[in-house]
């Protein structure tokens, strides 16, 4: 210390300026694949002009990413140890991993990690004879969590960018189900997520598909420095939908200028067009928002897909909130979905929470005639300005189940969920009017039926007020995540119940 201040003296003496103070910055750090950083006469990953949307006065931006890493190889080639030891608390770092993760574990370049997100694992010999054991896709994201979380750096998981691959004027929205883990490992480890993957997709729709071809020049995973800034900046847009907005200080000025990302509203797709699919329609109770838990709010259409085997079958949820069984008609929703359909596959409809509003208003003029009969009215729609002929209730049901029949679909109809609405110490049923109505449509038309508003009122009736209370994440319509999952496990065990059990040999394991 004497020695310092004897060299600052002399310094002053001799009119030397002191040397200022170093200041440590927050890093942002970003581990990945190619993705993220390749560098050519062509390509470049994102996580290069990541840098400049960011002020390097106040932040440091360090791209970790290695070209044909996963997550698995990452953490075994020692690249991980290397950011680890450099963390400090305070800084932030961006996971984004997937397109190299579903190759084979012990063959080629043996990157591949196990499926899923468990803590399972496998011993494997490697081609260059050598022994490992290999875990799941989720087991390295929590390697790269509970180490940053150890150093007090603040882990975000990214959803995987977009490859250049359209099928019926649609992109691919991320390969696999990659996205998904790292949307449930997240919301498990109580970390961010940024969805990526539909961010970057939503703006190559809009693009279209001959603009997006020239951002990938000589294949379909890895952009040109164009398509590479474009990618950057939708990291940033997802990065500005996250609660208070920690990164927000350290944006310059380019990057101050990117919105925050606005989820278009998405229509799901058959995954495997070659498989059987169960189309799913309805309101919000199905699926929230653009199913992705805005709010808290979960519909039951999300946590059933984790109940069937999707190599065997598809799981599309077409339910769209806001809409009645007439609206899902009229407004063109059902007319969507139709294409889609074909021999085999299987439809499941509920209806009812949006059909007792008034048939005729400003506002949204969704309401159905009550019943199931043949009764209808004409009106001059207040909301659309056009003349039209709305009918029962039961109408529009039987208009969905001859539709689906006449593309040799299996048609289901499920009665609406209850609301968390009590009385006398038990949840109110709906016996007098959607749940009674939909039971005979069922039974007119002869196909399977699920008594949702039952079999769900009577779980709630065992449970009582307290632990019914977080099932919902509303006051008493929309539910949380985990009054979704026992929700889906209801229709799973009302699917179960029907005559001859028409999707036995499609559930997974978790649903059987």
């Amino acid at each position: 210390m004497q020695l310092r201040f004897a060299i600052i003296g002399l310094m002053a003496a001799l009119g030397w300026a002191q040397p200022p103070e170093t200041k440590v910055l927050p890093t942002v750090w970003v581990i990945g694949d190619s993705t993220a950083n390749v560098s050519d006469s062509t390509h470049k990953g994102w996580g290069d002009p990541f840098a400049d949307y960011f002020d390097p006065a106040k932040v440091n931006v360090i791209n970790r990413a290695r070209a044909g890493r996963s997550s698995r190889t990452f953490v075994t080639e020692g690249l991980w140890d290397k950011v680890r030891d450099e963390l400090k608390a305070g800084d932030f770092v961006l996971i984004q991993f997937g397109h190299n993760d579903g190759s084979a574990p012990d063959k080629d370049r043996a990157r591949g990690d196990l499926p899923g997100i468990g803590e399972e694992s496998g011993k494997f010999t490697l081609p260059n004879g050598k022994d490992e054991v290999v875990y799941t896709f989720g087991h390295y994201l929590r390697t790269f969590i509970n180490d940053s979380k150890a150093k007090g750096a603040t882990p975000i998981l990214l959803s995987t960018t977009v490859r250049n691959i359209w099928r019926d004027g649609q992109v691919e929205r991320g390969p696999g189900q990659f996205g998904k883990w790292d949307a449930d490992v997240a919301r498990a480890e109580n970390v961010p997520f940024l969805d990526v993957t539909n961010a970057i997709a939503d703006r190559y729709q809009k693009l279209g598909e001959e603009k997006v071809k020239t951002l990938f020049p000589g294949d379909h995973t890895h952009t040109s420095v164009e398509g590479a800034d474009l990618n950057a900046s939708l990291v940033v847009a997802t990065l500005k939908t996250l609660p208070g907005q920690p990164l927000a200080p350290y944006f310059s000025e380019k990057g101050k200028a990117v919105a925050a990302y606005r989820p278009a509203m998405r229509e799901n797709f058959p995954a495997n067009p070659r498989l059987p699919s169960l189309f799913l329609i309805g309101d919000s109770t199905v699926r929230n928002g653009r199913g992705d838990g805005a709010g808290g709010q979960w519909g039951w259409g999300e946590p059933l897909v984790d109940l069937f085997d999707t190599s065997k079958i598809n799981v599309v949820n077409r339910a769209i909130g806001g809409l009645s069984s007439r609206t899902y008609l009229t407004g063109g929703a059902w007319d969507r979905v139709l294409p889609l359909l074909k021999p085999g596959d299987f439809v499941i409809m509920q209806f009812g929470h949006n059909d007792d509003a008034p048939p005729n208003d400003a506002s949204r003029a969704r309401g159905t005639l009550h019943g199931v009969g043949e009764e209808s009215t004409e009106i001059d729609n207040l909301l659309t300005g056009k003349h039209e002929t709305v009918h029962t209730y039961g109408w529009y049901l039987k208009k969905f189940i001859a539709d689906a029949k006449a593309k040799g679909a299996t048609p289901i109809v499920c009665s609406l969920i209850p609301r968390k609405t009590w009385k006398d110490g038990k949840i109110v049923r709906s016996s007098e009017t959607y749940q009674k109505w939909a039971r005979e449509v069922a039974e007119s038309e002869k196909v399977g039926f699920i008594d949702l508003n039952e079999r769900i009122a009577t779980r709630y009736d065992a449970l009582g007020p307290e632990k019914v209370e977080p099932l919902f994440g509303d006051p008493h319509t929309h539910t949380s995540r985990a009054g979704a999952e026992l929700n889906a496990a209801v229709v799973v065990e009302g699917l179960k119940a029907l005559k001859d059990d028409p999707l036995e040999g499609f559930f997974a394991a978790k649903g059987k």
